[in-house]
This record gives C-alpha cells, structure tokens and sequence, in this order.
C-alpha cells in the first residue's frame, strides 16, 4: 500500500498542478483596484483580504498559439480595448492531467485537501501571466519571476505552493507565468524550421518564457516595478529553463539574476529536459508517423486533446539556432550567459520520488547502475557505502540518481559561476517537510512562504521559522544579488566549496554527495 501511495505522488511531481474549476483569485470575488495603463492597454486587478496585496491574475502576454500560430514563435499581444479585468486566472496550459480518484489519492499522501489548480480548465490559449505586488509602493521595487516545473510536459502558473503573496509583502513584486507544454511546446520538425523565419523549430515553450520576459521588461514600471532588477527562478523543469535563458542570446538585459531549484544543464550532457536537435527531429517525425500524417498542415488540423495522447513525451529543449545557437554547457564555456548572480540548489532526497517504485536489491544493484552512462567506475560507487540489506542497495541506487540527475549539475553550475568570477550561493534542503520530505520539490512551499495552503495544518513552529529564513534569503537576493541579512546565518559564496543547509540546522556544510562526483563523467559527446 505505501508504494502506490508513492506512486501517486511520482505521478503528481511529473505532473504537478495538474488541474479547480475555481478560477477566482483565493477562491472568491475580491475588491477591485485601481486601473494600470500597461503599452497593451487598462488594466486592473484585485485586492487581497486587508487590501496590503494586489493581484492582477491572468494578463495576456502574446497572442493565443492557437489555429495557424500552433507551432510559432509567440507573437507580441494585440491591443485591447477598455479596460481588461485581470480578476481570474486564466486556463492552464494543455496537459495530460490526472484522474479525480489520483488526484485525491494523491492530496491524502501528501496530507492536503487539495489546491486551486486540482482539476483547472486548460487551453492551447495559455499565454498570460499574473502579477503579485504591494498595494502601496514609496519606490520602484525588484521583481521576481518564476517559471512553473513539471517536466515540460505539465504545470501552472498558479499553483498554490509558489503563490506569490507572501514575498510580495516583503517588498518586491512577483510574477508567474505560463507556457506551452509537451507537444505544443516542444515538437521539432524540419517542415516547421523552413516555415520559421528565424529557421527555429523545438523550443516553442522556451521562446513562450521570453516572450513573456520581454513584456515584463516593457511592462512592469507600470506596476510598480524595477524594470533594471528583476531576477528568474524555477523549480525542476522551470530551473532547466531558468538555465537556457541565461544562456540564450535573446534574454540579454532582460533580467539580472537568477534562482534554480532542483535542475541544471551546466554539464556537456544534461540527463534530462535537454537533447541534441537530432534526437527532437526524430520524435518529431515520429509523431507524423503516429497520427498517420505527413504534413505540418495536417497536424494543426487534430484537435488538441486528441495531439495530448501522443506516446512521444516531448519533455526537453534543444539547439535550435536561435533561442539555442549551441548547447548551454557550450555558451556557458564561453562565458556568454547573462546571470550576474546566481541562489541554486538541491534537496537532500531528490531522486526518492522517481525510485520509491523502483524494484531494487543487493542482487540486481550492480547491474542497475550499469545502465548509467554516466557512472564510470561501479566499484567506486560501490564502495561508497556499505550494502548490507536490499534497503541499503536502494538507498544507495537513490543517492546515486540524486546525484546524477540534480545534485553534480548543480555542482557544476555553481563551479562554472565560480570561475566567472560571479557571485553564486549554493544550498541543501534537508528539512523533512511532513507533506513530500526532502524530496523532489519539498523546498518550495518554504522558500514562497505558502505553507499555510496546506489545509490539514501538517507544519509546526519549526517549519515555520524555516520558511521564513529561506523567504528572507531569496528576497535579499532578488533585491541585492546577496542572499544575507541581518538575522542570517550567514550563506557563503560558492567558491568556498560549501553549501548552505536548509533544515532543522541552518549553516555552511559540505556537500554531502561529493563522494559521488568522482566516479561520474558527464562529457559524452
């Protein structure tokens, strides 16, 4: 029974915010404030309870990618007229979601009654954004803006474990967005890459992101906001992305820092949510084969629901020689990212969500980790730590994914930004979150402050002050590009080699799977 309880949380962690039919901000009507003059038209949002917050939820930022435009870059949003009411959320992306007996399987696992975004209508018209900031401004303030995870095949810009109400109130605005997903967001083809006019094809979702950065940029004085200091962020596949904007060329002076939870593609080879154009171009002909057509044409003539039963998982970016022109690893190299500033890390128990299920023991543990290509000695990692009982060999084979899939890309990403010469702050969650402990997205209800979302009222005083720590060191680095404050236990620079741990002990460690690093090879090209 605890396996398939685990099930259903893998499920939901690979497709998470998967879907309430309450669009209204906090599931009710709200006041209403006073209209913004944006470069596309009025617009006007609503208060939170004490009026202290405004939310301006779901504001278009490119034109619907929808009809003729599936399959296109975005394209910059028409003007409306009148004044558009920014009261509701707007439709989720189009995603595989989950059934209603899994979804509250799932919210029993992990100790919740649900959320807003259980059950959410969805769209290939999804391209808006929702706008967190302070009801009353003395100075432009920093900005946030965070990219939703969800292995690039699902997510929402609004679900309740990054709300951005609570840093909000810490003075500085926060914004959430959304982009297309899976097939829609990232088919490559070759038909599609000769109509571009920029001959791009596979990273239609990465472009969504930067389409939406650019009217930000453009936009968010309007708000309030400091349109020279906004930092990106994401968590899993928003990390991922987070890492391909600051190496793509066309984010230049659209932001200045950036925080990545739980993913890096600073490594030759990423093991996830990136590959070569080769590999997309042949799953996307391969979906040409599937729905038994031969054009692009044909296939904007499916309907969308029918395209979201694809057996190919578009779940990665690629070189397209535009967003892209080489991998991140290469741009990287070359010293031609953007971030001045870089807050990353990773949780102690990251791979526990993707191999709970997972049939490990002493006899079949050799030839496990074989199967990684990344692994270059089995001995080395077998002498790591002893294995004694088959709950040793899975905890071993965990350590190991965690240490191939998340924690070395981030190692290296902050050993890159060290040799840049840029600050960059690295940290380990380890606080055993009473929902999905320290696995794969345990930190976020903490570091957004939305731990009283959770309806069962499952964290105690502890977690609370943790929260809190981890809310006060991001807003100091989306304000100043440095993490410490007054009241911190002071957060090291990356260059000293050491982490930050986040959890029941809050201080400089280190890192705790460097034993592993030595026996993993990450250039196989």
């Amino acid at each position: 029974m605890k396996r398939i309880l685990y099930l259903l949380v893998i499920i939901s962690l690979l497709s998470a915010c998967a879907s309430n039919s309450v669009k209204v901000p906090y599931g009710k009507q709200m006041d209403k404030t006073e209209v913004v003059e944006t470069a596309n038209g009025l617009v006007r949002g609503v208060y939170n309870d004490d009026k202290s917050l405004e939310l301006f939820a779901g504001i278009p930022f490119a034109q619907a990618p929808v009809g003729n435009l599936r399959w296109r870059e975005p394209l910059p949003v028409e003007n409306w007229d009148g004044v558009y009411e920014a009261e509701h959320f707007a439709d989720i992306a189009m995603q595989k979601q989950n059934s209603w007996i899994i979804q509250k399987l799932y919210n029993a696992v992990i100790k919740t009654d649900g959320d807003r975004t259980d059950f959410a209508p969805m769209s290939e018209d999804c391209l808006y954004l929702n706008i967190w900031r302070p009801s009353q401004i003395k100075e432009k303030l920093p900005v946030l803006v965070y990219i939703h995870g969800g292995s690039l095949t699902s997510g929402s810009s609004w679900f309740e474990n990054y709300d951005g109400a609570s840093l909000a109130k810490k003075d500085i605005i926060v914004v959430t967005i959304t982009y297309r997903l899976g097939v829609f967001g990232y088919l490559a083809l070759e038909e599609l890459e000769k109509e571009s006019p920029v001959g791009s094809t596979g990273n239609y979702g990465l472009l969504d992101q930067i389409e939406a950065l650019k009217w930000i940029k453009k936009n968010i004085g309007a708000f309030g906001g400091d349109a020279e200091n906004i930092t990106i962020a994401g968590e899993s596949a928003g990390s991922s992305s987070v890492n391909a904007l600051c190496a793509s060329p066309l984010t230049k002076g659209l932001f200045r820092r950036a925080i990545a939870e739980s993913s890096s593609l600073v490594v030759p080879v990423p093991p996830h949510t990136f590959r070569t154009k080769e590999a997309a171009l042949k799953m996307g002909n391969d979906i040409l084969k599937e729905f038994k057509v031969s054009s692009v044409e044909e296939l904007r003539k499916i309907p969308a629901k029918k395209l979201l039963k694809t057996k190919n998982i578009n779940n990665a970016m690629t070189v397209d020689g535009y967003a892209l022109p080489e991998s991140p690893w290469e741009i990287y190299q070359k010293g031609l990212n953007h971030e001045e500033a870089l807050l990353n890390g990773f949780n102690m128990n990251e791979g526990l969500a993707f191999t709970i299920l997972t049939n490990i023991n002493k006899k079949n543990l050799v030839d496990l980790i074989k199967v990684s290509p990344y692994v270059t000695s089995v001995e080395g990692i077998l002498s790591l730590q002893e294995v004694r009982t088959n709950k040793d060999a899975h905890k071993l084979y965990t350590d190991l994914f965690s240490a191939v899939c998340f924690n070395y890309p981030h190692y290296s990403w902050t050993k890159v930004l060290a040799g840049q010469g840029r600050p960059v702050y690295e940290y380990c969650f380890t606080k055993e979150n009473p929902g999905v402990s320290t696995m794969h997205s345990g930190e976020m209800v903490y570091a957004y402050g939305n731990l009283d979302y959770n309806k069962k009222k499952i964290y105690t005083a502890k977690d609370y002050e943790l929260s809190e720590l981890m809310q006060n060191y991001w807003v100091n680095f989306v304000k100043t590009g440095n993490p410490n404050g007054e009241g911190l236990p002071v957060w090291e620079d990356g260059k000293t080699g050491k982490l930050l741990e986040l959890g029941e002990n809050v201080g400089m460690m280190e890192d705790p799977f460097l034993r592993f690093y030595e026996y993993l090879n990450f250039d196989l090209r």
